[in-house]
């Protein structure tokens, strides 16, 4: 077999998972409610059981920020919430793809919708800054409801049948992705056009990509890439958080964070990460069990000054 005819088959056989993939996920989506939401929480609180690592690494994460306000059991009690968040967004994807639009965008409210019209009516697109919180994969129904063109910043996966499925998870309502990586510039020309860019900004980075910020009471290495934008552009930063609700789900846009400017450009890109990191710990704070990034190992990067000092075997 040529080197195109291989091409076509795997082209094919992609296809053919993605669409196993997507009509799995329409019959799982059409349980009842009452059913979906157990099996929801069912499955969260499998893979909590199951998963030993992330368990740990979540409840180390939790008592880390909350060992003084919280007992070892309350953390238990928000470390299972966490689980079982995760095992919700599952089901809702599910879910979102056996409803037909209007009865989907029913589920859906908008709290802070002025703050999104200002900001576009600047002129220099929005830069929308959000995290893996609540249930971050539906966000694309509020940019269908705000009706502004919206894309979204994301890390392509590895494995091409589940990547064509988010893609076209994420895209069915007229949204655009730009792949993180080499997007810079693909931003700045959908900023020019006056379109919303969202960026999660809430997972650890190495050195070189980011910037030590206060998270948490505890430095972070945060993606500075949110700020070298908004330097670079001009354009307005606003956060925006889906978070789930007893009525469906709630989008909160927030006011514009302003763009502080000193003449300094490095002490520009860490007082704006800053700031926008702040957003993201206020409604995790609010609400710390529908944040996925209890699970992630948000604070592994560690400053210079914190590492341990070699052993002369080492050098």
């Amino acid at each position: 077999m040529n080197t195109k005819s291989h091409r076509i088959v795997n082209t094919v056989f992609s296809r053919g998972i993605t669409s196993f993939i997507w009509h799995t996920a329409k019959c799982i989506g059409r349980m009842p409610d009452h059913v979906r939401i157990k099996s929801g929480r069912a499955l969260g609180r499998m893979i909590l059981r199951g998963d030993s690592r992330h368990r740990r690494i979540a409840f180390k994460n939790l008592l880390s920020a909350y060992g003084g306000a919280m007992s070892n059991a309350e953390i238990l009690s928000v470390c299972q919430k966490v689980f079982e968040n995760l095992g919700l967004v599952f089901m809702e994807v599910c879910w979102s793809l056996a409803k037909d639009r209007s009865e989907l965008f029913r589920c859906f409210r908008i709290e802070g919708w002025q703050h999104m019209r200002e900001a576009r009516n600047k002129g220099k697109g929005v830069l929308v800054l959000t995290a893996h919180f609540g249930n971050w994969e539906l966000l694309t129904v509020i940019g269908a409801l705000l009706g502004y063109p919206f894309r979204i910043v994301y890390r392509p996966m590895d494995f091409p049948p589940l990547e064509n499925f988010v893609i076209r998870l994420r895209t069915r309502f007229g949204g655009g992705m730009i792949s993180k990586k080499k997007g810079f510039r693909k931003i700045l020309k959908s900023l020019e056009h006056n379109e919303l860019v969202g960026l999660l900004m809430d997972q650890n980075v190495a050195w070189r990509e980011g910037v030590f910020v206060p998270f948490f009471n505890t430095l972070a290495c945060t993606n500075k890439g949110l700020a070298l934008l908004a330097v670079k552009s001009g354009a307005p930063v606003i956060p925006l958080f889906l978070r789930r609700d007893k009525n469906g789900y709630t989008a909160e846009i927030w006011p514009e964070i302003p763009l502080m400017r000193t003449g300094d450009k490095i002490k520009d890109i860490e007082i704006n990460t800053e700031a926008y990191t702040k957003a993201i710990e206020a409604v995790v704070r609010k609400y710390p069990d529908q944040w996925f990034g209890w699970l992630h190992r948000r604070w592994n990067t560690r400053p210079f000054c914190e590492l341990p000092p070699r052993k002369s075997s080492d050098r």
